[in-house]
């Protein structure tokens, strides 16, 4: 009887280890649109709509995890997580930890301050006697050039937050002087809020890529599946429909 017992337990788990291999889990952190964002209880966005098209292609089902920015490289080492697009660059620091597959759209940091702000171009932030406060969210890129080009430098104090939201709330609170963040989010947080503006000097331009687990065999499959969603014009698509051109 007990033979029997654990012969059901193993195909049980056999069962959904089989299940769980038709899935992949990407995690991401669904505040920054347009490449992941809320539409009622459903993730949308540039990442979530790529993501789909390169799981369609290699035959697995998408599952998308919602956690905060900072623990999605964690779970992914620790294995909770297949892969993660969360409008994520490609840093040496994150290549570490995780491979990266091919870019599929390029970022741009800007700054967002407040109409009347003393800070006219990114060269203020690096002046000689600066002393600026800049909100970031935790663990992004800003957050990483931010306190390097500017807290470790001594030309200023970096504030890290959960989310841009909360950085643009503490923007128009008065209680910073400046967010740092994606282009993309910043002109949504710039309409939803009056009074706030995007400088016209970029802050650094950089590459998103998908990470995966270092080693892993799936970044070949997703490269091979990217080149063709990118060789094909569905990339190009996707990124068209969530940033039209100007």
């Amino acid at each position: 009887m007990k033979k029997i017992i654990a012969l059901v337990l193993v195909c049980m788990f056999c069962l959904t280890g089989l299940a769980l291999a038709d899935e992949l889990h990407m995690g991401t952190n669904a505040t920054f649109p347009p490449y992941e964002y809320y539409d009622g209880d459903t993730i949308v966005g540039i990442d979530a709509e790529v993501a789909a098209a390169i799981c369609e292609k290699l035959g697995y089902d998408l599952v998308i995890d919602d956690m905060e920015f900072d623990a999605t490289i964690p779970a992914l080492v620790a294995g909770k997580i297949d892969f993660i697009m969360a409008g994520l660059t490609v840093t040496d620091e994150r290549k570490q930890s995780v491979d990266f597959t091919d870019s599929y759209a390029t970022g741009v940091q800007v700054i967002i301050v407040p109409e009347d702000s003393d800070i006219t171009s990114v060269d203020d932030l690096f002046a000689e006697g600066a002393n600026h406060t800049v909100g970031v969210q935790s663990g992004t890129t800003g957050d990483i050039y931010c306190t390097g080009d500017i807290q470790d430098a001594g030309l200023g104090t970096v504030q890290q937050f959960k989310n841009g939201a909360d950085a643009v709330l503490a923007l128009t609170s008065g209680k910073i002087d400046c967010v740092v963040i994606d282009n993309e989010p910043a002109k949504n947080f710039v309409a939803a809020n009056e009074g706030l503006k995007i400088l016209d000097t970029e802050y650094i331009t950089e590459d998103y890529a998908i990470a995966v687990q270092k080693g892993s065999e799936l970044t070949q499959k997703m490269n091979d599946a990217l080149k063709e969603l990118i060789d094909d014009g569905t990339v190009a698509a996707i990124i068209d429909k969530y940033i039209p051109a100007e």
